[in-house]
């Protein structure tokens, strides 16, 4: 029987989707939790799909038919506090979800899948989990298959469950290189259109969407007929926002086989370049384009307020667990213009993962705070990715060099690349702080050469800080620190 509908889907389908796909999450249905039953379950969904995509393929020579590994939102969300009291809490770890993703992905790939969809995200830190996880799946088995990623925005609001805009979640996200990326469920094709439209305008990538049937009557059912939507998406391909199409909650084959029908008269999306900009983002997108004729009109602040090193009340706040002070010190920041928020937990009487994970969740939950990109600034590595694990946004590692040697600054930098964040590169190496002009500038170099050509980092994605070092000692060793300084910065642009 489930071959049999799978056999209708995959006649006017170029990709069939799983039919079922789940996870190992803590809490809830006991199946869930033994990793052998997810492994199995995805495996021969998997295979199930492969089965009918191969009979349909054979009776129909020359069509190719292509089946995606679901790997959905899952019913937790890193992003949002299951407690109202409790804005810091979380109901699951970054790690839990990744290591559920892994094994769902293991069965995915076992069962044969073409392709991996990353699916209605209404967080996307619940994505960024997703990726992280198929980077490691991908570094694990050496192999890379394309990865398809779709979000979902929740109303004509125009942002996810979690508050991002499409726009933001294309910045958070566009570090896995996906072959495509989409919008589906919650709205219908007509309610969907203009965000499509901006994705379509700001990825350099595939674009799809599949909308559902129109939105759902009073019972939870939806009555718009295949013919309907196919109309409703009709103007999706006359303005070419898209290169693939289909439908989602409420679409039957009658409603894909209508879609499929109508769009065949049209030519798919031009893929197109964007220009090279540095594309952070809080819930809001930050694209950074300099003006190189008035650099002072560009200037992007960083506010330093929320560093226990740069702000003696937040450091006290923070060492007596005055949350809503500091949290106030954040917010006055983003009122008063920061671009960027810089977050920093290193002191000695402060427990940093704990501190670094509470204060940025808590600023998560303040839509304010969080319209802007953090910065995540420590010296210890491990602080610095208990931050990364907690921002749904694209954010700015402060900082990496190359001081504990080549492997260990590629093994940091991959992990940041692969959480999605830029990153500042110290002009510092195995021999110690750069001092002169020719140090700052080799270091620099040597460290971009190896992001961009090794790691695999886009070369926006990196920020040196060339180190201004002591000025006005009197020493004469120091004479000239603020002259190297300003043309070792001026040679490295």
């Amino acid at each position: 029987q489930v071959l049999s509908v799978s056999w209708q889907v995959v006649a006017c389908c170029a990709v069939a989707v799983m039919p079922l796909t789940l996870l190992p999450l803590p809490s809830t249905y006991c199946l869930l939790q033994d990793p052998d039953e997810v492994f199995l379950i995805n495996k021969s969904a998997a295979e199930l799909a492969k089965k009918a995509t191969a009979a349909y393929m054979a009776a129909h020579p020359g069509e190719l038919k292509f089946v995606a590994g679901a790997v959905g939102p899952t019913n937790k969300t890193l992003s949002v506090s299951p407690s109202v009291e409790n804005p810091a809490m979380r109901g699951i770890t970054y790690d839990e979800v990744v290591d559920a993703y892994y094994g769902q992905l293991q069965g995915l790939y076992a069962g044969g899948v073409d392709l991996f969809l990353v699916e209605t995200i209404f967080d996307t830190l619940n994505a960024k989990a997703a990726v992280y996880a198929l980077e490691k799946f991908f570094a694990d088995m050496g192999v890379r298959i394309p990865v398809f990623i779709s979000g979902t925005i929740v109303d004509n609001s125009g942002r996810t469950l979690s508050g991002q805009t499409n726009e933001a979640f294309w910045n958070s996200i566009s570090h896995a290189k996906p072959m495509a990326v989409g919008l589906n469920c919650a709205l219908g094709a007509t309610d969907m259109k203009k965000y499509i439209a901006n994705l379509s305008a700001c990825a350099d990538c595939f674009v799809f969407c599949y909308p559902n049937a129109g939105l759902p009557n009073a019972m939870g059912g939806y009555d718009q007929k295949g013919h309907e939507m196919a109309e409703e998406i009709r103007p999706f391909c006359e303005e070419n926002l898209v290169n693939a199409i289909g439908g989602c909650c409420g679409s039957t084959p009658e409603h894909i086989a209508a879609v499929a029908a109508m769009a065949s008269a049209y030519p798919p999306r031009p893929l197109h370049s964007v220009e090279p900009l540095m594309r952070i983002s809080g819930l809001e997108p930050l694209n950074y384009q300099p003006n190189a004729a008035d650099m002072r009109s560009t200037f992007l602040n960083l506010g330093e307020r929320c560093n226990v090193a740069g702000s003696i009340m937040f450091k006290k706040a923070v060492i007596n667990n005055d949350y809503d002070t500091a949290l106030s010190i954040a917010l006055k920041q983003v009122q008063q213009g920061a671009h960027v928020l810089d977050i920093n937990m290193d002191d000695g009487l402060i427990d940093g993962v704990a501190a670094m994970t509470k204060f940025v969740n808590l600023c998560i939950a303040d839509p304010e705070i969080s319209r802007v990109p953090f910065m995540i600034d420590s010296s210890k590595f491990h602080i610095v990715e208990a931050g990364l694990k907690c921002a749904q946004g694209k954010c700015i590692v402060n900082s990496i060099s190359l001081k504990e040697g080549e492997a260990k600054f590629k093994e940091q930098a991959t992990i940041v690349k692969n959480h999605g964040a830029s990153v500042v590169v110290m002009a510092f190496d195995e021999t110690g702080q750069a001092a002169g002009c020719d140090d700052k500038v080799s270091m620099c170099c040597r460290a971009y050469r190896i992001l961009v050509e090794e790691v695999g980092f886009n070369p926006q994605d990196i920020i040196f800080d060339p180190n201004i070092l002591t000025v006005g000692t009197g020493m004469a060793e120091h004479n000239n620190y603020a002259v190297d300084f300003i043309q070792a910065t001026s040679e490295i642009k």
